[in-house]
């Protein structure tokens, strides 16, 4: 997946050190997570459709699908104390993460999840305030 981050960034014109310090902290964060989670999402049991329409709306069922359950899991691990980070680097390199992780054909890589206790709990992140992220219509 560094390979693939370093040579985007390149094509995309970015410094090479920053390119070289933003390949270093993904490698770092997963390879040092206690636990990754890769949450995946397979075709195999949706319905077909013979037109694009309903096929697109399918296919966008399930990765809705999927993200909920990483949703659901990043819930419970604050629930539980824990730190976790959703990592969507698998949409841009599926095949590599594929092989890698010797996932069936079918079965496509949303995300890692990276799980683990927290290293410092005394810096809470801040939220901005609701109303800053929402539409009210009368």
């Amino acid at each position: 997946m560094g390979d693939r981050l370093r040579a985007d960034r390149t094509r995309d014109g970015d410094p090479p050190d920053v390119i070289e310090r933003d390949v270093i902290r993904s490698y770092e964060r997963i390879v040092n997570a206690p636990v990754i989670i890769a949450a995946c999402l397979s075709m195999r049991d949706m319905d077909r459709y013979p037109d694009e329409r309903r096929a697109s709306a399918e296919r966008v069922m399930a990765v809705q699908s999927a993200s909920l359950a990483v949703q659901n899991l990043l819930l419970m691990a604050h629930a539980l104390g824990l730190g976790a980070c959703w990592i969507c680097a698998p949409l841009f390199c599926p095949d590599t993460v594929r092989e890698v992780l010797s996932l069936p054909e079918d079965w496509e890589a949303q995300a890692l999840i990276t799980l683990g206790i927290p290293d410092d709990e005394s810096h809470p992140r801040s939220r901005e305030p609701i109303a800053s992220k929402t539409i009210y219509l009368e």
